[in-house]
């Protein structure tokens, strides 16, 4: 078995190694960032991006990100495009081309095809003066000077700085669009990221059942309402109104205080003033109350009215904790 120190040395040592190279390319942006970012902003086709080997993958996850954040984009593999997909370029598109050295034969036999049909190309290369850097309109320098294969063969750290190159680009694209979190939403309907966006109090609150009592209900009917609808609470209400609220552990606690309680009411046991939220809250606005509290369940208003309860299982079982 490999010795653990070792290990552990060499993960260090690859990550500290990329971390260097990345925060160098901050040194390396120039003003054909800029122009290239206006460039696509201000185009009215999409952005094509191609690539190949290592590259590809990595264009593939640029064209996620800029989808997901408001540009149109579409991935095209440098090797299929030679051979017919160069169809997917349209007149007004503007294409980016990964390359680690810009010099490889597919990237050749592309980039004058591209030129002939007089569409714009951004470079994402780590060699500027390579064959694709000569050619391109604009350079997105992401050059490294090692990879962190110990043979300086793989692909590692040239295809990280490509895609924080890609990344780089997305950012300021989606902040040149004004892209609000409403847009994000739109985008990730599914999925916890998307219910984070778009979920409301409502939307969980109304499929729950709806526990309350008066401030005159006795013990043994406010234990029968919580134990029937099932929440660990119930609310209590005059006139559609919250007056308080009673939880299983307000019980518990005045068994330990009380021997008879016959006599006592909601009004007895109950927390005043307990917290709510409105239900066309966000659901994650909700959690956070939660949090803040230290409670597993909130009461919900609509209109000022008593409307329901959210609980934390609820935000559990919806993937928004």
């Amino acid at each position: 078995m490999k010795d653990e120190i070792s290990i552990i040395n060499k993960a260090k040592h690859t990550i500290e190694m990329e971390s260097k190279a990345i925060s160098n390319l901050a040194n390396l942006v120039t003003n054909d960032f800029a122009h290239a970012v206006n460039l696509i902003y201000n185009s009215k086709g999409r952005v094509i991006i191609t690539g190949i080997g290592k590259s590809a993958i990595i264009a593939n996850k640029i064209v996620a990100t800029l989808n997901s954040t408001g540009t149109p984009a579409v991935f095209m593999h440098a090797a299929d495009a030679i051979h017919g997909d160069l169809g997917l370029i349209l007149e007004d598109d503007v294409v980016v081309c990964i390359s680690k050295s810009g010099n490889t034969p597919e990237i050749k036999v592309l980039v004058p095809l591209i030129k002939s049909a007089k569409n714009k190309m951004i470079a994402i290369t780590g060699n500027k003066d390579s064959f694709l850097g000569q050619q391109a309109d604009y350079i997105l320098n992401a050059f490294v000077e090692q990879e962190a294969c110990p043979n300086n063969l793989a692909p590692t750290t040239s295809t990280t700085a490509q895609l924080v190159v890609g990344d780089a680009l997305a950012i300021c694209l989606l902040e040149l669009r004004g892209f609000s979190s409403k847009d994000f939403a739109k985008y990730h309907p599914g999925g916890a990221l998307g219910k984070k966006l778009y979920l409301r109090v409502h939307d969980i609150s109304s499929v729950n059942e709806k526990p309350k009592v008066h401030l005159d209900t006795s013990i043994k009917n406010i234990i029968i309402e919580i134990t029937k609808k099932m929440l660990g609470v119930t609310a209590v209400v005059e006139n559609e109104k919250i007056v308080g609220i009673i939880t299983d552990g307000d019980l518990r606690r005045m068994l330990t205080k009380v021997d008879d309680f016959s006599n006592l009411t909601a009004k007895d046991i109950m927390s005043a003033n307990p917290k709510h939220i409105n239900a066309d809250a966000m659901a994650v606005d909700a959690l956070e109350i939660m949090e803040n509290n230290d409670i597993s369940q909130l009461l919900v208003i609509e209109k000022g009215n008593y409307a329901g309860v959210v609980h934390l299982h609820d935000l559990i079982k919806e993937g928004i904790l």
